[in-house]
């Protein structure tokens, strides 16, 4: 890219060294989603938090629900208070609002709404702590074994962590198992009434071949991505932890899939299950790099940023040989990824059936008395806050003019203080300047002359 970015990812890379990190590359791997070959792999099983991609277990454990009939795609769940009180992302729903089962699933792959994911889970576990002991039975039994969740949605719980290795079988069994809803994955915005929400994979809609997964962010854990790619009858699937930005995070993936469409994967190739048990026992605490530094807080969503193409773009090597680099063909010219493609919203909405034209004609008028009722509501804060500032500003002025009035008062006091004279008559001494004016204008002195 250019100077400045290249400062970031050096200034990056020592403070992860600084935090404790085993190394300053961040785990990051490439597998073929077909043959589970891994074609690249730094840090795979080392631990980490796993933020919002801590929904993809939340959708393996809703989908294996429906496999085996317990629910349908069309259940209806309800949203408690806890679920409702979570801190955002949200769709802010209050207590007691009913979603199918499939708009729920929508909304946590695209949004990455907590609320929706507390509500997934509190209904199909009984409770958080009954859905994420689901959620670690599935989880051991698919081999994620550097892996354990304490909740549906990711917010910060020091219990939650996985591994690259872990995310990427997670990947594969979800579109091994359940071919039929791939199409949660990919999708590239939703629409609640007028609200139109755009899924945080930066890849979707800009890189070739981009067919979905998960985004997540907290500060303990950093920018994470699990993603999918398929090319030229390929499938590769890609995970990358602890990216400092969320351009970052979507920069290094397209740079692991471009390298992983120009190699082939062997039977040299280890497996997913292969790949050495890493050394370090818990997450790292990437808060001081990621979110206590000076400037705004990081935003979950990239800019559209494009990746500069030829050898000389800038970018530094994102590439480390300690557990396994690409082998067999050289880095081809890079892909642009340039501003996203149009994409159709796909709408969702509360209760059982989709709203009718009445109903979102309806909706719209709420929404916009909703608006007009808060636009006014802010217009008479501002005139509130400005009255209230006029107010103080003259009050300060008549202070401040009470006081110069005061202070000038004690001014000519002083001016016309007497000084003492003599009681010998024609021996009074004239007072000299000042003084001798104000001896003038007493009586005493007066008196002496005369």
């Amino acid at each position: 890219m250019n100077v400045s970015r290249a400062l970031r990812m050096t200034a990056f890379a020592f403070a992860a060294l600084m935090s404790g990190s085993a190394l300053a590359g961040n785990p990051a791997l490439v597998v073929d989603a077909e043959t589970g070959r891994v074609l690249h792999a730094e840090r795979a099983t080392d631990p980490w938090f796993p933020a919002s991609i801590t929904k993809l277990m939340t959708t393996y454990v809703a989908l294996d629900a429906v496999r085996s009939g317990r629910v349908k795609m069309d259940t209806l769940l309800t949203v408690s208070a806890d679920a409702a009180a979570l801190p955002p992302s949200k769709m802010g729903f209050k207590p007691g609002t009913q979603i199918r089962l499939d708009n729920a699933l929508k909304i946590i792959m695209v949004k990455s709404a907590n609320d929706i994911a507390a509500t997934i889970g509190e209904n199909l576990g009984g409770s958080i702590e009954g859905f994420a002991e689901i959620m670690n039975q599935k989880a051991q039994a698919l081999g994620m074994h550097e892996s354990h969740f304490a909740n549906p949605h990711g917010l910060p719980d020091e219990r939650n962590q996985t591994s690259a290795r872990d995310m990427a079988t997670l990947a594969r069994a979800l579109f091994n198992e359940f071919p039929e809803y791939q199409g949660l994955f990919d999708i590239g915005a939703i629409q609640y009434g007028r609200r139109i929400m755009r899924n945080t994979n930066g890849l979707i809609g800009r890189y070739p071949g981009a067919d979905g997964m998960k985004t997540g962010f907290i500060c303990s854990a950093g920018f994470n991505v699990v993603a999918s790619a398929t090319r030229n009858g390929r499938h590769l699937i890609t995970v990358v932890l602890g990216a400092p930005s969320a351009n970052e995070r979507t920069m290094k993936a397209a740079e692991l899939f471009d390298r992983g469409f120009n190699s082939q994967a062997g039977f040299s190739n280890p497996t997913l299950a292969a790949l050495p048990t890493s050394s370090v026992h818990s997450p790292p605490d990437m808060r001081s790099v990621i979110c206590d530094r000076r400037g705004p807080m990081p935003d979950e969503e990239d800019s559209p940023t494009t990746i500069a193409t030829g050898e000389n773009s800038g970018v530094p090597n994102l590439f480390s040989s300690d557990v396994m680099a690409f082998a067999g063909t050289a880095q081809a010219t890079r892909t642009t990824l340039g501003p996203r493609s149009a994409a159709q919203p796909e709408r969702v909405w509360v209760g059982l059936n989709p709203p009718s034209e009445a109903e979102l004609a309806a909706q719209a008028a709420k929404e916009d008395a909703a608006d007009k009722a808060k636009k006014a509501a802010s217009k008479k804060s501002a005139k509130t806050k400005s009255a209230s500032k006029a107010a103080k500003a003259s009050q300060d002025s008549e202070t401040a003019s009470a006081s110069s009035k005061v202070k000038s008062k004690d001014k000519t006091r002083e001016s016309i203080s007497v000084k003492p004279v003599s009681d010998q008559k024609n021996k009074a001494k004239p007072a000299k300047g000042k003084d001798q004016a104000s001896a003038e204008t007493s009586p005493k002195a007066k008196n002496a002359k005369n």
